[in-house]
């Protein structure tokens, strides 16, 4: 009989990709979660992964050969008390995956506050491409592949590396436990104020996952970042190489070609990308998922052919629908850095059409107010912002008054569906942004806007890709 795993929290991007990974190693996986929702409840459903909804204590009689806790389980959770009175044996997830699944593999770690999936997901295309049959966990889903997790078929891994911690009895963040040998630091601000203190604290945790990297390993590291200089400054024993530097990697991008840059290697061009994608940060990501690759020996010029073909990910500058000449994104930026270079790259291959920025500040930094002074700057580049004011400890007219005219904060959907409407006209891009589903918004509007048009064709939905 196989091994039983029980998961706790499994309705979670990660702990959702981890069932995947185990149900394909042939564990018999079961788990449980406040809420089994879909569509990771679909996707576990379908691969015959039995879920429960809720924390009773009774699942203690399930008695698998190992508790696999999620960091959303607290002390207080009624079947977390069961496996301690009880003595049961747990872990962590990451502590698991890296223990059953990871072990023995050549592990390459994205990790920084921003672009990690998108990063991710373009390595893992590149090895893909040239043939590597990587496995994979990312906190999104590629468009190449169709599905966030899979153990894959050769002796490479790419995993989205948090920083966010382990689990409440391991506060160290998650990274650590990959034992990557190549890993990427694409950025590192301030977030997670849940549970960081300032940046500082976030800094050890990097410098912690730079610790036990192997002297064959490599390090790629954003040039520009100067919190990675100091994380690199207190000790760094893997061979570093930089990107966006002219010195080590960089991409010389076409005045008259926003879908093209070339890619050198101190000052040599080893080929050249064209792609869909825009905005200097998914150039910065390209080149940080090339030197990647080539370190896991894949040419930078077949690594350039794969970009070329990546479909970028789903909730990542994701067109959900146009109607009445109105496009609809989807993007998961909710950081002030992220949200502000989202608006850049929109801005880069808009053509000039009014961008309608949409904004719901849902995690827990945005929601206490830490970096709300950074939010009107992060939002300028709009020509109009509406913001969801619902459940904030800070007051958004105030915060973003240096917008003036341009900004309606609304704290019922409806209604701020119903503004965003009202305002929207034909070849107008409206950009929708959180790290949530937003309520639905995306096909709200898009129910909206298609009776505002009435019965014509041109009131009529075409959907995203």
């Amino acid at each position: 009989m196989p091994a039983h795993v029980h998961i706790l929290g499994i309705c979670g991007t990660f702990m959702g990709g981890l069932a995947v990974l185990a149900r394909a190693a042939g564990y018999r996986v079961t788990g449980c979660d406040a809420g089994v929702y879909p569509p990771m409840s679909e996707q576990l459903a379908a691969l015959g992964v039995e879920l429960i909804e809720g924390y009773d204590a009774d699942q203690i009689r399930l008695a698998p050969d190992v508790w696999v806790i999620g960091n959303v389980i607290k002390r207080g959770n009624p079947l977390m008390e069961a496996i301690l009175e009880r003595g049961e044996r747990f872990v962590s997830g990451p502590e698991w995956l890296a223990s059953e699944i990871l072990f023995g593999k050549w592990v390459l770690a994205v990790a920084g506050t921003h672009g990690k999936t998108t990063t991710s997901a373009m390595l893992a295309w590149i090895l893909e491409h040239a043939g590597k049959a990587p496995g994979f966990l990312i906190g999104g889903v590629p468009a190449n592949f169709g599905v966030s997790a899979r153990p894959g078929a050769g002796g490479v891994f790419v995993i989205e590396a948090d920083e966010y911690d382990t689990a409440f009895f391991d506060k160290r963040s998650k990274f650590v436990h990959y034992r990557a040998r190549t890993a990427i630091l694409n950025n590192l601000e301030f977030d997670h104020a849940d549970i960081f203190g300032d940046i500082a604290d976030i800094e050890r945790q990097f410098h912690h996952f730079v610790r036990i990297l192997p002297r064959t390993g490599k390090i790629l590291a954003n040039a520009s970042d100067p919190a990675l200089a100091r994380v690199l400054a207190e000790g760094c024993w893997t061979p570093l190489e930089r990107f966006g530097a002219p010195e080590d990697w960089a991409a010389r991008a076409d005045a008259d070609d926003a879908g093209a840059f070339d890619v050198q290697w101190q000052g040599d061009t080893l080929g050249r990308v064209r792609w869909s994608l825009a905005g200097a940060h998914n150039r910065m990501n390209a080149l940080a998922a090339i030197g990647a690759a080539r370190h896991a020996g894949v040419e930078p010029r077949l690594a350039c052919e794969a970009l070329g073909r990546f479909e970028g990910v789903r909730r990542r500058m994701e067109l959900r629908g146009t109607v009445h000449g109105i496009a609809v994104y989807d993007d998961f930026a909710h950081h002030p850095t992220a949200i502000r270079a989202t608006i850049d790259g929109l801005r880069a291959r808009c053509n000039g059409a009014r961008i309608l920025a949409v904004l719901e500040p849902r995690s827990n930094t945005m929601k206490a107010g830490v970096m709300k002074d950074a939010l009107p700057h992060s939002l300028d580049g709009a020509d109009l912002v509406f913001v969801h004011a619902a459940g904030l400890a800070w007051d958004p007219v105030g915060v973003l008054a240096p917008l003036g005219a341009r900004v309606q904060c609304h704290p019922d959907l409806d209604a701020l569906a119903a503004a965003i409407v009202r305002a929207a006209r034909p070849g107008d891009q409206i950009l929708v942004m959180s790290n949530g589903s937003f309520g639905g918004l995306h096909g709200r509007l898009l129910e909206r806007l298609a009776l505002a048009g009435g019965d014509t064709d041109q009131g009529q939905v075409r959907p995203g890709r």
